[in-house]
């Protein structure tokens, strides 16, 4: 196995009686980077993280940490640690009793015990309420205590099962940037679990894309937006218009396609894609409104708009088609396009994408 890898996951396979959570994943975990496994419920990837932990065991396949095969390995003996969405701290002890609880059990001095849960107190903003017990606290000092408590006996990979899920936007959003900012500060493996697609491509180095119990695609936050490797992919992270399109020829990766405003355009496509009817994806961000748009233009009329601060989002029905427009609220001026109102659109061909089904 390649050292660089903190987790190699080989042909896993699992079954529910009947239901077959995985069909043979793999998937390799870099050191020191922070991984998530993204998907809607039921897509395997709980299973696969209690795989990991050691509290599932595969049917067919091999997990290895560092190297070497766990699945013969219980949970007790593995080099992680999890930190679960409800955060599983004990209540009738303090916050100081939480984090050195772990240490206790590894058999670690009282003076060395006493050092290490100061430090990862301080790590997570939390030395003053070491006397304090869960009850007192609010949720996102409970995760604060949950994480310190995880980190603390410097495990190889810490697993995170929807930590943020619990607490509210605000809290989420700032505890975002400190898992981040501990993923780099410790160098360990952080391998997160999450439903919420805007967690994992504020946070993530790579996502694992699950869906039906299969990686439906692994890369960077970047790829996974810009370029979704099929349907459910470029449907589940974020939002997207997806047009019926033919595709009349393709070469190296480049699709010729006429689109339902009867244009014929070149977008990126898979090698896979053959000639005949398919389907066009394109973020509404990528779409420009206005007298001036640029690249492939057509027109459509505004059915709908949406004011959400920072965006305004518009519903447009162009030659039959529905389709969804962003644009940017760049000053404080009134906006001109009106319900109603014909406009002209635009997008740049590189900016959209034939998909495989």
């Amino acid at each position: 196995m390649n050292q660089k890898n903190a987790v190699e996951v080989v042909d896993i396979s699992k079954n529910f009686g009947a239901y077959q959570a995985l069909k043979s994943i793999s998937f390799e975990i870099r050191n020191n980077e922070f991984f998530t496994m993204l998907g809607p419920s039921g897509c395997g990837k709980t299973t696969l993280l209690r795989m990991l932990a050691g509290f599932e065991y595969p049917d067919r396949g091999t997990i290895r940490l560092n190297g070497k095969p766990v699945n013969d390995i219980p949970a007790h003996k593995r080099h992680v640690n999890t930190v679960f969405q409800s955060y599983a701290l004990f209540p009738h002890m303090t916050v100081e009793q939480n984090v050195a609880f772990g240490l206790q059990n590894l058999g670690w001095d009282k003076a060395r015990i006493r050092t290490r849960t100061g430090e990862m107190l301080e790590r997570v903003h939390m030395s003053d309420f070491a006397n304090r017990k869960p009850a007192q606290m609010s949720g996102g000092q409970r995760q604060r205590v949950a994480l310190a408590r995880a980190l603390a006996p410097e495990p190889e990979v810490l697993l995170l099962d929807e930590p943020l899920s619990a607490l509210d936007l605000k809290l989420r959003q700032a505890m975002r940037e400190e898992l981040r900012n501990l993923q780099r500060d410790t160098g360990i493996t952080f391998v997160f679990v999450t439903h919420d697609q805007e967690e994992a491509l504020d946070m993530s180095d790579r996502i694992a894309v699950l869906g039906g119990g299969e990686v439906q695609q692994l890369g960077t936050p970047a790829e996974i937006y810009e370029e979704p490797a099929n349907r459910f992919v470029a449907d589940f992270v974020g939002e997207t218009n997806f047009l019926d399109i033919e595709v009349l020829e393709t070469r190296d990766g480049i699709a010729t396609v006429r689109t339902p405003f009867a244009q014929i355009i070149t977008v990126p496509a898979p090698i896979s894609i053959k000639p005949g009817k398919a389907t066009l994806s394109i973020r509404p961000e990528k779409l420009n409104l206005g007298d001036q748009v640029q690249g492939v233009e057509f027109q459509a009329q505004v059915v709908n708009k949406h004011y959400l601060g920072g965006y305004t989002h518009y519903s447009l029905s162009a030659n039959g088609t529905s389709i969804r427009a962003s644009r940017r609220n760049a000053s404080r001026e009134g906006d001109s396009i009106s319900i109603g109102s014909t406009v002209h659109v635009g997008f740049v061909e590189s900016s959209a994408r034939v998909l495989a089904s």
